[in-house]
């Protein structure tokens, strides 16, 4: 291989890239979302500085569904997401996240540094109930359950539509050839073109078993505040640097 043909790569491996160049499209995209409340001081501990971790003490836990991902294939994934603030600014920084396919699990850490981790997550509809499980090494460590489309979410598509334009959040790190940080960033980035399709509000329940590789219990649930169900096509583009360690460090 040239070198230019070797700068022209998307990914690794070289002989077999495990993902293509972005940006990435999803079609039919389904969430489960179960919000509750939590530790206000287990969950400061949970977020990076400078981001600021919500009043209300508020986690969303997640499964998604994802049949048609364009460069990713078809899977499920599951974890924590941390409503927070960056100067003043709303925004989601992504805290765990488990699922079963490779390629978006490279893809996702190397990018974005996305928190990836390889597991099990289902979400599927049994009879009158939205059920996600969450298997880790052979135990399950998560199990949502949510009442099926009992009701239009408020403001229907169009607020659904408008709040997943907010940022999201991730601490991104990737050690250098000596096991140093090379890059320890917080990296953003905002969903585009997004097409909600159906969004509902239901009630819901949640249950976190400790693991010590899959640690979503570490942020209890105190109360649970609800759940929400909804299904979109949306594209995922590259990300920017929110904030860079190495540098203000």
């Amino acid at each position: 291989m040239t070198p230019d043909q070797i700068l022209k790569l998307p990914s690794m491996p070289a002989a077999s890239p495990s993902y293509p160049m972005g940006p990435y499209r999803f079609i039919n995209r389904e969430f489960m979302i179960v919000t509750y409340e939590t530790d206000p001081e287990l969950l400061r501990m949970a977020v990076p500085e400078p981001l600021v971790p919500n009043t209300d003490s508020h986690v969303l836990y997640e499964w998604i569904r994802m049949p048609d991902s364009s460069g990713f294939g078809d899977y499920t994934e599951s974890g924590i997401v941390i409503p927070c603030t960056f100067n003043g600014e709303p925004v989601n920084y992504t805290a765990q996240m488990y699922l079963d396919d490779e390629p978006p699990i490279s893809g996702g850490r190397e990018i974005w540094g996305f928190p990836k981790k390889y597991a099990f997550p289902k979400l599927e509809t049994c009879s009158d109930t939205l059920t996600g499980t969450l298997h880790y090494a052979g135990q399950m460590v998560a199990m949502g359950t949510m009442g099926y489309k009992h009701q239009v979410a408020p403001g229907g598509v169009e607020a659904q539509a408008k709040g997943m334009t907010r940022t999201s959040v991730n601490l991104k790190i990737i050690p250098d050839v000596d096991g140093s940080q090379k890059i320890c960033q917080l990296v953003a980035y905002n969903l585009t073109d997004i097409t909600v399709k159906g969004v509902w509000i239901s009630p819901a329940r949640l249950h976190l078993v400790p693991h010590v590789n899959a640690p979503v219990a570490d942020l209890p649930v105190k109360k649970i505040i609800g759940g929400k169900h909804f299904i979109s096509d949306l594209t995922l583009p590259h990300g920017r640097v929110l904030f860079d360690y190495l540098k203000e460090a």
